[in-house]
């Protein structure tokens, strides 16, 4: 749990306890809370100094909502005659002056609240990206740091009754620096705002604050519930589990700091798997306070190069996805239609696996997954080799967001594993910075996979096989090894690579028909990323680079190649759609677009959709036995 990370991070790493004022630990399942949503319109200034933050006074005191008076000092704001813009969203669709635009921009929302007697009060965010400084009726609640992750500050005794009674002001600062958390560089666009929902949460004095439900087929089929109390009354307090349909019911009583943990055997379970996301009602009741969700049961284990879910092998058809809408201009995607529709055109590929990449998405996300049957993976923006690996602030900044990633998603069935980094160098302080969060996410969460995507070396077959050389040698004299031995795949549970032989450097889709995969390391392999950029609607030739066909070329021969690869576990094609990124120039086929998705930034397939469409609906039927796929 969240408090006791904190005190190993205080006796391991005392500089990993924040300075300033920091959140409190979120509330466990928003969604079956008693709340109050702060989305709509806001009120904003653009302040691209970002010096209002740290030189507050009476000319642009954003959180003090003053306003001028006749013969009073000079104030150079006014908060009502603002421009607006709709949260939860990214400033930079909304405004086409801050399309690129990088800094800070003060958001106002006017609310009545009533807090009524015997109940807490909880300001949730879901995310906003970066940095977020928060105001309520001109008092700083305190700073987050990380655009993907949710946060939340008690304010009980901070709301005022009356209609408009309260002023929330918060600075989002989307600002890239070198400490950072992706840092200065990274391959998506950087939206800005408060881009996931805001809202006030009203719970009893002595609440359910936390609960991890898991489950486990070691000793007969049991599920363990540690559920966590906070308040004056958390101590010797009954908590009570149920699960009606189930016939489960088991009670508990929470011991000083509130913590009750309790274990039933249900009978009759059905595992929620792929095939069959089977959901049961779980409900935790404690005193005045009661949350329920539906819950799946399933387990996740790796066993030499096979990777089980509930004790049987899978190949993890997958595709890989960024939260950005469906939409012509580009935005991060911030409704239940825009996660939805991803989450389906997905599933429409024939999938059972999403990457989630390259930051936690929403939690709606997560929970459409659950529903839907998709397995998957979900990182932290450890990207590239532009992190400070020797950094003691980044490391505490990469140790919050792991554990609020994994905090939040716990009791997802469909999350099966974490991962930790994206393309990282190969060097000694990246591999103790990314040891240490591996250890965080297995003392978090022992019971799913760690994993990381990874990059290979192109290796020259004849030296590797030696200097007789080889039979396979001889038949293809082109013949290339692509070796996956980053030390780091020591302490992961899955390996993972990203590869565009193919695309970048040698640009004939062919080319991967002369590559064979090899690992010093016995544990399953996924290709987490591979493709080709092609613009929707661009037809040619196959070996014509950006048309559909060398896209779709690219792909088909990749899968025969990973198919045949006897511990390849996975295909993740990157990705699912066209999404916006500033290092994308080519002036006709990308202008600021990347164009590897299977679909265009509106949604319109490209031929690539059904070959990659075909190749899993013939996985499905034919793993862990299957065919090497159509000639072309």
């Amino acid at each position: 749990m969240r408090t006791a990370l904190l005190l190993l991070l205080a006796t391991v790493v005392p500089w990993a306890l924040p300075l300033v004022a920091q959140p409190a630990a979120p509330l466990a399942n928003l969604y079956d809370r008693t709340r109050l949503s702060l989305n709509g319109e806001w009120a904003y200034i653009v302040e691209p100094f970002g010096r209002a933050i740290d030189n507050r006074n009476i000319r642009r005191d954003f959180p003090a909502d003053q306003q001028a008076q006749p013969g009073g000092p000079l104030i150079e704001y006014d908060w009502e005659a603002s421009p607006t813009l709709q949260v939860p969203g990214d400033w930079n669709h909304q405004d086409p002056t801050l399309w690129h635009y990088e800094g800070a921009v003060w958001h106002r929302k006017r609310f009545g609240a009533e807090v009524p007697d015997g109940m807490r009060a909880f300001l949730c965010f879901e995310a906003a990206n970066y940095i977020a400084h928060v105001f309520l009726n001109n008092e700083k609640l305190g700073v987050h740091e990380g655009g993907f992750t949710p946060f939340a500050f008690e304010v009980t005794d901070h709301l005022r009754a009356g209609a408009d009674a309260n002023s929330l002001v918060v600075a989002v600062d989307n600002t890239r620096r070198a400490h950072q958390i992706p840092s200065k560089r990274f391959d998506w666009w950087n939206y800005g705002g408060l881009t996931r929902p805001v809202w006030i949460v009203l719970v009893p004095d002595t609440h359910i604050h936390d609960y991890t439900v898991r489950f486990d087929d070691t000793d007969g089929d049991v599920i363990t519930a540690e559920v966590v109390l906070d308040g004056p009354d958390r101590g010797e307090q009954p908590v009570t589990l149920r699960i009606p349909e189930l016939n489960v019911e088991a009670t508990a009583t929470t011991g000083l700091t509130g913590v009750a943990t309790m274990q039933v055997r249900p009978e009759g379970l059905t595992r929620w798997s792929p095939e069959d996301p089977q959901r049961y009602t779980v409900s935790i009741e404690a005193g005045a306070d009661r949350v329920e969700e539906p819950m799946g049961f399933r387990t996740v284990a790796v066993r030499g190069t096979d990777i089980l879910v509930n004790g049987e092998p899978v190949f993890l058809r997958g595709i890989s996805i960024h939260e950005e809408a469906f939409d012509a201009q580009g935005r991060r995607a911030t409704s239940p239609e825009d996660l939805r529709a991803l989450m389906e055109t997905a599933k429409g590929l024939n999938t059972n696996f999403v990457r989630l990449a390259h930051y936690p998405h929403s939690e709606q996300m997560t929970r459409l997954a659950d529903s839907l049957g998709l397995l998957v993976w979900s990182e932290v923006p450890i990207y590239w080799e532009d992190i400070t690996y020797n950094n003691p602030q980044t490391l505490g900044l990469a140790r919050a967001m792991v554990e609020a990633m994994v905090e939040r998603d716990k009791n997802r069935a469909s999350i099966i594993i974490w991962s930790v980094a994206n393309e990282t160098p190969i060097e000694e302080h990246r591999l103790t910075f990314l040891r240490t969060l591996i250890q965080d996410v297995r003392t978090l969460d022992p019971t799913r996979l760690v994993s990381a995507a990874l990059k290979s070396t192109s290796v020259d077959a004849a030296a590797a096989d030696g200097a007789g050389g080889s039979v396979a040698a001889a038949v293809d004299p082109n013949r290339r090894i692509q070796l996956v031995d980053d030390p780091l795949g020591a302490y992961l549970d899955v390996l993972a690579v990203n590869t565009y032989v193919g695309w970048y450097g040698t640009a004939y889709p062919d080319a991967i028909q002369h590559v064979e995969w090899r690992t010093p390391f016995d544990k399953p392999m996924v290709l987490s990323e591979f493709g080709a950029g092609a613009l929707h609607g661009h037809r040619g030739d196959k070996m014509e680079m950006w048309t559909e066909e060398f896209q779709a070329y690219l792909l088909d021969e990749t899968m025969k190649v990973a198919v045949e690869t006897p511990f390849m576990r996975g295909t993740a094609p990157w990705l699912l759609k066209d999404f916006r990124s500033p290092r994308r120039w080519h002036g006709r086929f990308q202008q600021f677009w990347n164009r590897k998705g299977l679909v265009s930034e509106t949604g319109a397939q490209k031929l690539a959709y059904d070959t990659m469409a075909d190749w899993y609906r013939r996985l499905a039927d034919q793993w862990p036995s299957p065919t090497t796929g159509s000639d072309d």
